[in-house]
């Protein structure tokens, strides 16, 4: 008897759409959640546990009409990769909940060696509890994950962008635009900053994400280059930035970040330099700026 192997592409694990069972997880996981788990501030009486469902709709950015249809299994199309993406946030979901989600919208799950995005909910519940200070979650490589409103309002919102370009290290070494929002005379030591902890975390990975990056900017960039050949090491945990603002002028940072527990996520956070201008320039900018869920 001969035995043919399949071809490669039928090695790629496909799942059944569970209409069911997907409105019925959405919405026990809704009902779990109070406004305080995502940061948000309870208005007036609940008649039922958990989120209201415009909430969740609300801190996916998808429409109410839509989700309220996913948990009512009367969604006319399944969601999404973004949308199931956008939901694991919204939801607080672990690794675990993530890939059961997949799942049940019949798709494969994220493969965490072609750059994994889901954010830790230990993370998520830190930056939804950051109001006065600027805090943003970003992969060891310099992508922006998720950020608070008052990141949103100094940096811009960084989380949609994709390719080499979603990487800060990738635009500052290749955009001109990326370095208008810092002081010429802090050129220098940004640069070398950015590649000594890039240089830590392509030994710490050692994985295909990390030396494309590398091979990527030596193309692109000869003071990339330049500088990387000086072999500098140094994970960026504390240090001082300072920040050119459109609207509210210079503001002087002290930027503490902190490595997760497998060391590839960033939560970084931005706080104002006692005895200068700028924790009330924050201020300004929090009540100024458009907030987003």
């Amino acid at each position: 008897m001969r035995f043919t192997l399949p071809t490669a592409s039928l090695w790629v694990q496909t799942f059944r759409v569970d209409t069911q069972q997907l409105a019925q997880f959405l919405r026990v996981r809704r009902e779990a959640l109070s406004p305080a788990d995502v940061g948000l501030t309870a208005a007036g009486r609940r008649r039922t546990p958990g989120l209201r469902r415009e909430e969740v709709a609300a801190l996916a950015d998808v429409s109410t009409d839509y989700y309220t249809r996913l948990e009512q299994q009367r969604a006319t199309a399944t969601p999404s990769e973004p949308v199931l993406r956008a939901l694991t946030r919204a939801l607080r979901l672990s690794l675990d909940e993530r890939d059961h989600l997949y799942r049940l919208a019949g798709l494969n799950v994220p493969d965490s060696r072609r750059g994994d995005r889901h954010v830790a909910p230990a993370l998520l519940t830190v930056l939804d509890r950051l109001y006065d200070v600027p805090a943003q979650v970003m992969t060891d490589l310099g992508d922006t994950l998720a950020q608070n409103h008052l990141a949103r309002a100094v940096f811009g919102d960084l989380t949609g962008l994709s390719g080499p370009g979603a990487s800060v290290i990738y635009r500052w070494f290749t955009d001109p635009a990326a370095r208008h929002g810092t002081p010429v005379e802090d050129h220098a030591e940004e640069s070398r900053a950015l590649v000594a902890d890039l240089r830590s975390a392509v030994t710490r990975r050692d994985d295909e994400p990390a030396r494309r990056l590398v091979e990527q900017l030596g193309t692109a960039s000869p003071e990339f280059a330049a500088l990387w050949e000086l072999h500098d090491v140094a994970v960026l945990r504390c240090r001082r930035k300072r920040i050119l603002h459109p609207e509210v002028g210079l503001l002087e940072l002290d930027c503490q970040s902190t490595l997760d527990e497998d060391r590839t996520q960033v939560l970084a956070l931005f706080s104002p330099i006692p005895a200068t201008p700028t924790a009330e320039r924050l201020t300004l900018l929090s009540l100024t700026s458009t907030p987003r869920p």
